[in-house]
């Protein structure tokens, strides 16, 4: 029935994955305001590193497309979200907004989506929900795993440099939207077999990319390779201050380190934490975890001959996670920290 629902949604624009956005522009307003979007829920496949093709889902931005993640959505504390799915495909899902806080309801849920259906959810955000959210599918417990997420960053009111109310300020925002793959349970989904009762992932994505090394098929094509995608790059030059609004939609919890500058840690699971502290590994926790920090881009610390401009790598510090189908290394979730 998967099959049957992507076909009838047509294959013209399926053929390669769009990773959805990770740099957020904003200004301010002193007036709330309607946030209107539209996500189509579309399917199609992916080619991986090792040449596997993998069946992916995603709340995209036409329904020719395929977003993975889902085009980040930015709003601030008194708006209205009015957000339309459109479920392009033969079975039932739904859309929800997780909460602020690690064991939080949901902010706003649409309820089923049967195939072929739409439902409109509208929100009025109150004041104290600034923070960093992840929309997704909880319908099965795997369809976030599938692609079906995405981020949500609301803004406090008026604000266009914090987090929160009394934040340290930044200068630009992006996203790293974290996922892992397991190909069995994808293929399952895909042809409407009996599910895994166990997960192996296999790929790990940032952005619903992977870095590819040089000599790799797509290195240096930002459409395909992390490390060159300016919306997942962390770049800037000294005093560029950059919010990095983690969120993990896989099973697997991370070790997010950054090298050249420690990372300022604002949130964990949305909490805000009570002191600042500086850190060169964030601990991203699984299944819907959350960081917020700050990479400060000062200049590298303890670089000889001092400099100020160059290359750096963010990687995680869990082997797996740097592989791609089991053991091709440098083909997982890293990308490029550049001084300008």
């Amino acid at each position: 029935m998967e099959r049957r629902g992507f076909l009838k949604a047509g294959t013209a624009g399926f053929a390669s994955l769009v990773s959805g956005a990770g740099l957020l522009t904003w200004a301010p307003r002193s007036e709330a305001a309607t946030i209107s979007k539209t996500l189509y829920i579309t399917a199609g496949t992916h080619t991986m590193p090792d040449g596997v093709s993998v069946y992916i889902k995603g709340f995209s931005d036409s329904s020719a497309d395929l977003n993975v993640p889902a085009t980040p959505i930015v709003c601030q504390e008194g708006d209205t979200l009015e957000i339309t799915i459109i479920n392009r495909l033969a079975v039932t899902h739904n859309f929800v907004i997780g909460g602020l806080k690690a064991g939080d309801p949901p902010l706003v849920s649409s309820g089923d989506i049967a195939g072929g259906g739409s439902k409109t959810i509208t929100y009025t955000i109150p004041t104290g929900k600034a923070g960093s959210y992840l929309f997704y599918d909880n319908k099965t417990s795997y369809n976030v795993f599938l692609g079906l997420h995405g981020g949500l960053a609301i803004m406090p009111a008026g604000s266009s440099n914090q987090l929160y109310s009394g934040s340290p300020t930044f200068v630009k925002q992006l996203f790293w939207v974290f996922n892992d793959i397991d190909p069995a349970l994808n293929s399952a989904v895909q042809h409407g077999t009996t599910v895994p009762t166990s997960f192996t992932p296999r790929y790990f994505t940032i952005n619903g990319q992977t870095s590819l090394p040089p000599g790799a098929v797509g290195f240096d094509d930002p459409s395909r390779d992390a490390m060159a995608n300016p919306e997942t790059q962390l770049a800037g030059s000294v005093g560029d201050r950059t919010l990095i609004r983690m969120l993990n939609a896989g099973m697997c919890s991370h070790a997010v380190h950054t090298h050249a500058n420690h990372m300022e840690w604002l949130t964990d699971r949305g909490t805000v934490r009570g002191s600042v502290w500086k850190k060169d590994v964030l601990y991203l926790r699984n299944q819907l975890g959350k960081i917020d920090a700050i990479y400060p881009f000062e200049a590298p610390p303890d670089a000889y001959p001092p400099v100020t401009t160059g290359h750096f790598p963010m990687h995680l510090h869990d082997e797996m996670s740097q592989t791609a189908g089991g053991g091709m290394y440098l083909f997982g979730a890293m990308t490029d920290i550049v001084f300008k």
